[in-house]
């Protein structure tokens, strides 16, 4: 505990026991996030520790702000540098005998290291509970986000009061005291807004707004590394587009601030156009034609090395002080997080497309019928989900088409999707029997296979014998298929059972309905009449009548009408269309 580089960093805060509202923000959402009685920001000097960041503390601490060691789970985070979980004090021998057990009601404990920018372990930002508490891999998480962001807003003040020693006067000292809070704030800002970015579009976006308006760069920029030794530039949307297609993508061997920050790892401080020659050379005519002047570029740090570049420029020039190098660093550091986790989620999306396509089968050859489908996910999901179409052919003039849609966005709606869809082919194949009858077979199998996960489906054969065409149907809770007249005219064909996968050996009914020339019938799923603002009946309306002027438009262009009118750009969940038509021969 007498460690004399610590305890030095420690003094060079400023801090004492006594409330600092910055540091009491973060122990008030510490105590949110995690829904904790108690957050504290705690530093442990030889002797004792005192809390200039504290919410929920009864009294007398909160109004003393300081404990001696005999009631400090923190000091163990510093002695080891690393964090203290604990969830419950009284039989963990780490703790157990500390009087704040007793005394302060501390039982379930999480404590991150607070750090200054040399390492030294200056206390803890805490989560205290009064009764046992298994902590989660997210609640430690999100404690050791705050606990970065409340480390970078410590280095800050001791960047500060270095200044302050250089400048020596009161206007200095607070003019400095207001910078920092502004910048500690936008550390603040930064460490929430971007953990709720999801692409790196998001990400460019949310990193523009937060430097606006504190460090007033003229352009900010992103570069990422790419595979095969390539620098990829993201943000030339906000450049000239000559200037944007020069850096579009380039060798990460270049003298540039964003090739030279990523193969260094290093900070890239450009503080006039001289240094701009003499380190960024190939930079240079660019930074000439811009009227910029000086410039920054800083790692995104990434699990592997540097992933990326952050950079600003500015059109004066420019020379960062320590404080602002460790903000920048802090910022940096949390946009490289959120970059990776878009690209993460980007990736994924990916995937689940591919798996997604995989899983919709091609159309057959219909005749005498014609057939087309369409599949829309849903704008704010992972790209894949549970509905799905089919459409089998099983002998000349018998057409089998199914529809269905499991509940879910994710990985496991689309499996439960893809063996619902491959057992039902397989039926359609093997048995030749009634839809109410392979719909009864499914029903068994999920009641065998355990996973009663909701499932709606129809299932169709559309047949053709002497009399001339007809559909047959069986409906397992499914919006009712629309049928289309020749003349305009729609109607729905009703006639629903229970959804898949409630009770075992449900009853199923067979409907039947002549399909005269012309007509069409669009099988859908239910991410086409719900939302949150209009009910179904009106969705349902609005439905006939868009399709009450399609008649005789071409199928394809049928369904792209049916999804601009009633999906549009915006849909809260995935659409499967199949149209089915009897074609006027």
């Amino acid at each position: 505990m007498s460690d004399e580089a610590r305890l030095d960093a420690l003094a060079r805060t400023g801090l004492d026991a006594a409330s600092d509202p910055m540091f009491d923000r973060f122990a008030s959402m510490v105590r949110k996030v995690l829904h904790v009685p108690v957050g504290l920001v705690s530093l442990v000097d030889e002797s004792r520790q005192m809390f200039p960041g504290a919410h929920g503390l009864a009294e007398p601490w909160m109004g003393l702000r300081q404990t001696p060691l005999s009631h400090s789970f923190c000091q163990h985070v510093v002695a080891s540098a690393a964090p203290l979980i604990v969830t419950d004090a009284r039989v963990d021998p780490r703790v157990a005998g500390n009087l704040a057990i007793t005394d302060m009601s501390v039982v379930g404990y999480a404590g991150m290291p607070l750090t200054d920018a040399d390492g030294n372990v200056l206390g803890s930002l805490c989560a205290i509970d009064s009764a046992p508490r298994e902590w989660t891999e997210a609640e430690l998480d999100l404690l050791s986000d705050l606990a970065a962001a409340c480390s970078d807003s410590l280095r800050l003040r001791i960047a500060t009061e270095k200044a302050d020693n250089r400048e020596g006067t009161a206007r200095a000292r607070e003019r400095a005291a207001g910078v920092a809070l502004e910048r500690s704030r936008l550390l603040l800002r930064a460490s929430v807004t971007l953990a709720g970015t999801t692409t790196v579009a998001d990400v460019i976006d949310a990193v523009r707004e937060l430097v606006t308006s504190t460090m007033n760069p003229d352009y900010v920029g992103i570069s990422l590394r790419e595979p095969a030794g390539r620098i990829g530039l993201q943000t030339g949307a906000f450049l000239p587009d000559h200037v944007a297609d020069r850096w579009h993508r380039y060798p990460d061997t270049a003298t540039t601030p964003s090739a030279l920050a990523v193969r260094t790892g290093l900070p890239i401080l450009l503080p006039d156009p001289a240094a701009v020659a003499a380190i960024a050379p190939d930079a240079a005519a660019t930074f000439h034609e811009m009227g910029w002047e000086s410039g920054v570029s800083l790692p995104l740090p990434g699990k592997h090395g540097p992933v990326g570049a952050l950079t600003f420029v500015w059109k004066r020039p420019y020379t960062l002080d320590a404080a602002e190098q460790a903000v920048l660093a802090a910022l940096a550091g949390y946009v490289g997080q959120a970059v990776q986790r878009a690209e993460y989620l980007y990736s994924r999306e990916q995937v689940a497309t591919l798996l997604q396509r995989s899983m919709l089968s091609d159309l057959p050859d219909a005749a005498p019928f014609e057939i087309a489908s369409r599949y829309e996910p849903a704008a704010r999901s992972e790209h894949i989900g549970g509905d799905w179409y089919d459409a089998v052919r099983l002998d000349a003039g018998h057409l089998a088409l199914v529809v269905g849609d499991v509940t879910g966005h994710d990985m496991h709606a689309a499996a439960r999707m893809g063996q619902l869809r491959s057992m039902l082919r397989a039926y359609l194949v093997d048995r030749r029997e009634p839809p109410s009858a392979l719909l009864r077979r499914l029903d068994n199998s999920i009641e065998v296979l355990g996973d009663r996960v909701p499932t709606t489906a129809i299932l169709a054969y559309a047949e053709t014998d002497g009399a001339g065409h007809r559909l047959q149907w069986a409906n397992a809770g499914h919006p009712a298929p629309m049928l289309l007249e020749a003349d305009g005219r729609v109607r729905q064909l009703h006639g629903r059972d229970m959804i898949l996968g409630v009770r075992h050996r449900t009853g199923r009914t067979d409907h039947t309905h002549p399909l005269p020339p012309g007509s069409t019938v669009l099988f859908y799923t239910d991410g086409l009449v719900e939302t949150r603002t209009e009910s179904v009946d009106d969705r349902e309306e609005q439905l006939e009548g868009v399709l009450s002027g399609l008649a005789g438009a071409p199928l394809p262009d049928l369904l792209d009408e049916v999804v601009t009118k009633l999906a549009g750009d915006d849909h809260e969940d995935d659409v499967a269309l199949l149209a089915l038509r009897n074609p006027i021969r």
